[in-house]
């Protein structure tokens, strides 16, 4: 029998992305979904990333209500908690914040993209249009490796051992689930499946600067 041997193993060049449930969702979701809705029947869409759907313009703090402004401060705070200086000592950049609403209905989703002049970015979902409960009506949102296609290239059988190994130079998934706010570094590539059911699937999407 082989001898196991004691290795030490350090993650290098990991990608933070974090989550947080936000508390009281519900009810936060329902006035949210009522004026973004409301607000894609009076104006048109921008095209940014979304191959259909509705994407509002990026200034929903102005419009969208104080829940609005109570998800950004969340996401602030997390991004605060998750930022430092070079030494490694905390640091509360003074964020500036761009964000807006997304609407996707059957066969709409966002392409391959990232998001240049921010730090954090991040999403909030206020409906997810049963992709939650159901996995075949895709619409998840999907990061590449940043890492590109290099660590899958050779073996693509294999994967570094871990749990953060799976992905070898493929990609990651987040499912919706109404109430999901996550942030994730805004240089990180990124895109949302095509969106298959019949309902409505409505988030949040932002960008954090200096």
């Amino acid at each position: 029998m082989a001898t196991r041997l004691d290795v030490a193993v350090r993650g290098l060049f990991a990608t933070p992305v974090a989550a947080l449930d936000v508390p009281g969702a519900e009810a936060i979701n329902t006035e949210l979904q009522r004026v973004i809705l409301a607000r894609r029947d009076d104006i048109p869409s921008v095209q940014a990333s979304n191959a259909g759907g509705w994407h509002s313009d990026r200034d929903i703090l102005a419009w969208g209500g104080p829940h609005v402004g109570q998800i950004i401060d969340m996401a602030k705070g997390m991004a605060g908690q998750l930022t430092a200086d070079r030494n490694g000592q905390a640091v509360r950049p003074a964020w500036q914040v761009r964000a807006w609403a997304n609407v996707n209905t059957s066969g709409h989703a966002n392409i391959c993209h990232y998001h240049p002049g921010s730090f954090w970015s991040g999403t909030y979902y206020v409906d997810d249009g049963g992709c939650a409960s159901d996995h075949e009506l895709g619409g998840e949102f999907e990061m590449l490796d940043p890492r590109g296609p290099g660590p899958g290239m050779y073996a693509p059988a294999l994967k570094f051992a871990g749990e953060d190994g799976a992905s070898v130079g493929g990609a990651e998934i987040i499912r919706p689930k109404p109430g999901l706010l996550f942030l994730f570094p805004s240089w990180l590539m990124h895109q949302v499946r095509p969106y298959r059911g019949t309902g409505t699937r409505i988030s949040i999407a932002f960008n954090l600067s200096l």
